[in-house]
C-alpha cells in the first residue's frame, strides 16, 4: 500500500476543524494514526497533540496501535455470553496465537471483544472484517479465519 500521509494532510485547510477529518483519513489508510502522524495533523491544524490525543481515545473509531489486515470482534454481550461466545472468543485468539485481545505479531489479524453489537437476535455473532457471522460456532469463525490467513 503506497498512501502518503502528506497527501492526506494536504486535502484539508489548516483548522482545527478538520482534524477528526484528517484523523478519520489517516485510519481508514494505515488502520491506526501513528504517533508520527498525529503530530503532522496537530502541526497542520494548530491543534495541541494533547487535545488530539484525548479525541484519538475518546471514540472508539481511532487507534494509536498497529491493527491486524482482518478484524474480528466477538460479542460479549448478555445474549451472547449465554450462548458461549467467551469461549468462542478464546478458542479464536489461541487458534491464531493471542493471549488476549489484541493483534498478531505479523499484524495479520485483530481480536476484540465488545459489550454489545446490537445483534442479539443473531447470537452469538462475531463480525470479520464487516460481515456479521450469525449464529457462530469457534469450528465456523476458524474456518472463516483461517481462510483469510491463507490469502
Amino acid at each position: 500500500m503506497d498512501i502518503d500521509i502528506d497527501e492526506i494532510i494536504e486535502r484539508y485547510p489548516g483548522k482545527p476543524e478538520y482534524l477528526i477529518f484528517l484523523m478519520q483519513d489517516i485510519q481508514a489508510a494505515f488502520n491506526y494514526i501513528s504517533p508520527e502522524a498525529l503530530t503532522l495533523v496537530c502541526d497542520h491544524t494548530g491543534v495541541p497533540e494533547s487535545q488530539a490525543y484525548a479525541v484519538a481515545t475518546f471514540y472508539g473509531s481511532f487507534s494509536l496501535e498497529p491493527k491486524g489486515e482482518n478484524m474480528v470482534q466477538v460479542c460479549l454481550g448478555t445474549a451472547c455470553h449465554l450462548k458461549g461466545s467467551g469461549l468462542i472468543a478464546e478458542n479464536l485468539m489461541r487458534s491464531i496465537g493471542l493471549e488476549e485481545p489484541g493483534t498478531t505479531e505479523d499484524l495479520k489479524f485483530t481480536v476484540e471483544t465488545v459489550n454489545c453489537l446490537g445483534a442479539c437476535a443473531l447470537a452469538p455473532v462475531a463480525v470479520v472484517n464487516g460481515d456479521y457471522q450469525p449464529k457462530v460456532t469457534s469450528p465456523k469463525l476458524m474456518k472463516k479465519v483461517s481462510k483469510l490467513g491463507s490469502e
